[in-house]
């Protein structure tokens, strides 16, 4: 494998160092779109990596929609590559950050902000009272214009201080209309965080009742591996008109 030309780059995860190299070929056409990606066995064996590495830096560019995988092998992205993938093998993924890869870009508004979380929070993401942190607000509509998802973020300042891409976003800079945080995990695995995702699903007082919309509301702490928050998100989901969806990688 090539070696990157940055301190940094060289000391990112092996599965992304392959998927990059891969990612290159693509762009430049090495490898045709259509066609076949040579096999597990011989990109452990050109990378100097193992075949798990291999299958990580596969599974990232199928998240990116760059390569299909069915029983026969992967294929680049391209009409010849979507007419042999009849029988897709099952995917795995990682849990999405709100606004991931299948978000409908025209139905979806984002947007952030750099403000003080709920008071709760506040000890969770290591935040002094009235501290303000990055904020990712996320809504999802429908055709009509109705939010069918809902979705708000907070970053806590050890997510901030070891994820670079965030950092960017400081005290509002760079903050756009429609920021694009679909790889925040691939972002806090770059960045040596072994990242634990938990869930709590509930139903508000009155949902679904007469009169009550039915809805599922999510609160979601993700973790590094010492128990110190990164981002804490709530997400509240329209149940009648749309799905949440879990996604755990194995």
């Amino acid at each position: 494998m090539a070696e990157p030309d940055s301190g940094a780059a060289a000391e990112a995860p092996l599965y992304l160092r392959v998927a990059a190299a891969l990612r290159e070929d693509l762009a430049q056409r090495r490898i045709s779109p259509g066609s076949r990606l040579p096999s597990e066995r011989s990109l452990s064996q050109r990378y100097h990596v193992n075949r798990q590495t291999v299958r990580s830096a596969l599974q990232l560019l199928r998240e990116e929609g760059l390569v299909v995988t069915d029983r026969r092998g992967t294929f680049a992205a391209g009409p010849g590559a979507e007419a042999r993938a009849e029988d897709p093998a099952p995917r795995v993924h990682r849990p999405t950050f709100p606004g991931g890869p299948r978000a409908a870009g025209t139905l979806v508004r984002a947007s952030l902000a750099w403000e003080p979380p709920p008071v709760p929070l506040a000890p969770r993401l290591q935040l002094a009272p009235g501290e303000p942190t990055l904020v990712h607000r996320h809504v999802v509509l429908d055709p009509r214009g109705s939010a069918l998802q809902r979705a708000v973020s907070w970053f806590s300042r050890a997510a901030l201080a070891e994820i670079p891409q965030l950092a960017r976003y400081r005290r509002g800079r760079d903050c756009r209309q429609q920021p694009d945080l679909r790889l925040l995990y691939h972002w806090m695995h770059q960045a040596g965080l072994r990242i634990v995702h938990r869930e709590s699903v509930g139903v508000p007082a009155g949902a679904g009742t007469t009169g009550g919309a039915a809805r599922l509301l999510v609160h979601r702490v993700v973790s590094d591996q010492h128990g110190h928050a990164l981002e804490i998100t709530d997400i509240d989901v329209a149940a009648r008109s749309a799905a949440w969806t879990y996604e755990f990688s194995a």
